[in-house]
């Protein structure tokens, strides 16, 4: 006997099951599998499927319903309640998914609302989400001299500062906030020999507001503690009367070690740092759904959830984070952010690995080798501390290899970004 609002092609409670083409594509392929594979259980209702699985009714007739592939998890629970091979359905999932992925990737030119790996830039200021408290807090600091944004790697201070703080002091109401100039660099290997001049005020009425990023590069890149010193003098001049400058130096919490050798800059900072954190559940939801909406995109609910918690309280979650949401946005179905796409572009730890191994595959033995040199010569090993980055010019790198296939390694590097410099710290720490 039929259960009430249910029948033979019933799916959703009073409503028929929308029918399926085999030739429709692989999400209405799988869908009408799945739909034999439980009439061939003997004809189980979603209801009693349900009952046998911690899914509701409406998430199980979704999974063949034929409008996108269902989660890898809702299908393995699906497959068991029905008595199927759940090696074979998994099997049989990750095929349709890389087909469903191949087909979504070039499906059209749109921008994604997310930055993946790449850093937030001014111009990104309306897809920044989730850090406004930090920003108005980071605000109120710059009003002094000198100031330290201070966070583990992948903490997100770099994005903070150029698309965070630099719009909102563009934009600032108070004239006492709002600068006359605005300068961001990273320091180098000879930092005071380099950037002398961005520490002379801008001739005009108003401050003159200098950032330094990555500013632990005065202790990895530069060779010479006398430069240093010099370095660290010229942000101290921030503190002279009439200087008219104001300094916000951005540091690895690592390195605040080293920056208390020096007094002046302890004394400085004593009372103007800001230490950025991981963001909350709440700051999490927002740097997910927000910018998807503002592109009139929607992030499924579960998706959501499942990014909030595995995300929350993960060291160097930020990066990972945002990479599998620009993977997930490539593998997207209409409008929607699916668990699925999550799950086909490798899940929140997967996803670079999958990147990078993809990148890889991409290059001949001879490119692979020289993209191995070429990581290998972007990184400085950390001495008691993590790897760092180092920028190498582009003669330093064509003395090892032809230029053309320079170009080719370095275009497929940039498209990568920080996956492959994750590999590249790991085949470092191996060599050593």
């Amino acid at each position: 006997m039929k259960e009430p609002g249910e029948g033979h092609q019933l799916g959703r409670p009073g409503r028929p099951e929308a029918p399926l083409d085999p030739a429709g594509g692989p999400v209405q392929r799988f869908a009408l599998e799945l739909r034999k594979l439980r009439q061939d259980a003997g004809g189980l209702t979603y209801r009693a499927l349900a009952r046998r699985t911690s899914y509701t009714v409406s998430t199980l007739s979704r999974a063949a319903g034929g409008e996108q592939l269902p989660s890898l998890q809702v299908t393995m629970a699906y497959v068991q309640g029905c008595g199927g091979d759940l090696e074979e359905w998994e099997r049989r999932w990750r095929q349709e998914e890389e087909e469903v992925a191949a087909e979504a990737v070039d499906h059209d030119d749109a921008e994604s609302p997310y930055q993946g790996l790449a850093r937030f830039e001014p111009r990104d200021r309306s897809r920044f989400f989730g850090r406004e408290e930090l920003v108005a807090d980071l605000l109120e600091l710059v009003r002094r001299s000198l100031t330290a944004v201070v966070g583990a790697s992948g903490s997100g201070k770099s994005s903070l500062l150029r698309a965070g703080l630099i719009p909102a002091l563009q934009t600032a109401a108070s004239q006492d906030v709002r600068p006359a100039a605005i300068r961001i660099f990273t320091p180098g290997a000879h930092p005071a020999r380099t950037h002398a001049e961005m520490f002379i005020p801008k001739d005009s009425d108003g401050d003159t507001v200098v950032v330094v990023d990555h500013f632990e590069e005065v202790f990895t890149l530069c060779a010479d503690p006398a430069e240093r010193a010099a370095f660290i003098d010229l942000l101290l001049s921030a503190r002279e009367p009439g200087s008219r400058l104001r300094v916000v130096i951005a540091v690895r919490a690592d390195f605040l070690e080293r920056c208390a050798e020096y007094r002046g800059l302890t004394t400085a900072l004593r009372k103007s740092t800001l230490l950025v954190g991981p963001m909350g559940p709440a700051e999490l939801r927002e740097a997910i759904v927000k910018p998807a909406a503002a592109a009139g995109l929607i992030v499924e609910r579960a998706l959501t959830s499942r990014l909030v918690e595995e995300v929350t309280d993960e060291p160097g979650g930020l990066p990972l984070l945002s990479h599998v949401l620009l993977e997930t946005w490539r593998r997207r179905r209409g409008r929607s952010l699916t668990e699925a796409a999550y799950e086909a572009a490798g899940g929140l730890h997967g996803a670079i690995a999958r990147t990078a191994e993809h990148t890889y595959a991409q290059l001949t033995p001879e490119r692979a080798e020289l993209a191995r040199r070429v990581l290998l010569r972007l990184i400085t090993p950390g001495e008691g501390a993590q790897d760092t980055r180092r920028p190498t010019d582009w003669s330093e790198l064509v003395t090892t290899a032809r230029a053309e296939d320079l170009d080719f390694v370095l275009e497929r590097l940039a498209l990568a970004r920080r996956s492959l410099w994750t590999r590249a710290a790991s085949i470092s720490r191996t060599r050593r």
